[in-house]
């Protein structure tokens, strides 16, 4: 027999008091920027100097996330490819997101496993000279953790944007970017925040 489902009208619910609600997230954002302000200092200003050194060295960027922080990762090469600032005239910089490449991805989920997708195309196209940045909010993706294990293989210098303590990519990163929060949405809004400043510090170095 087919599942009856609810309507939402005759769902019963406790009234969500709005109000109360949107000022919560705000002030729990706010607190989660606060300590992030403290805590990511040092490693982001690590991470601008490593980009900086490899974009002067002929090196280029690879970016890699799933779901929202594959949109991360896409977001943050477009803006090295393109420009962020528009104070700064520039050339673009070499950065690819490995989660745009749809053939890639499928070819490599079938053939091989989606736990092996990005760490095939770190192995395909990855250099000594270059840069691996992964974004997750667990630090615990397999298809992750595997690109990481695959830079190092290859000598690529590893960059992560973490929260949640870091999981397990945190022992695999030459420089990890913790947010302090457990909560994924909060730890999403910093992460791209931490991507902008990023790549703004790193257009600042090189062509201001």
């Amino acid at each position: 027999m087919p599942v009856k489902r609810k309507s939402v009208e005759s769902t019963k619910h406790k009234s969500l008091d709005q109000d109360y609600f949107f000022k919560d997230q705000l002030q729990e954002s706010i607190s989660v920027l606060q300590k992030t302000g403290i805590s990511c200092k040092k490693s982001l200003l690590r991470a601008t100097n490593l980009l900086v050194a490899s974009f002067r060295n002929r090196g280029k960027l690879l970016i890699c996330g799933n779901g929202g922080s594959a949109a991360d990762a896409q977001h943050l090469a477009a803006e090295l490819v393109i420009r962020l600032s528009k104070k700064i005239v520039r050339p673009g910089l070499p950065a690819i997101a490995l989660s745009t490449d749809t053939s890639a991805l499928t070819a490599g989920g079938n053939d091989l496993g989606f736990d092996q997708v990005f760490a095939r195309q770190v192995e395909a196209l990855g250099h000594p000279e270059d840069v691996l940045l992964v974004i997750s909010t667990s630090g615990n993706s397999p298809n992750l953790i595997h690109a990481l294990e695959m830079a190092a293989e290859k000598r690529i210098k590893r960059i992560a944007l973490l929260g949640s303590g870091g999981g397990k990519c945190l022992d695999l990163v030459n420089i990890p970017i913790i947010v302090p929060s457990s909560n994924t949405q909060r730890i999403q809004e910093v992460q791209i925040l931490l991507g902008h400043i990023l790549v703004e510090m790193v257009e600042t170095e090189l062509f201001s």
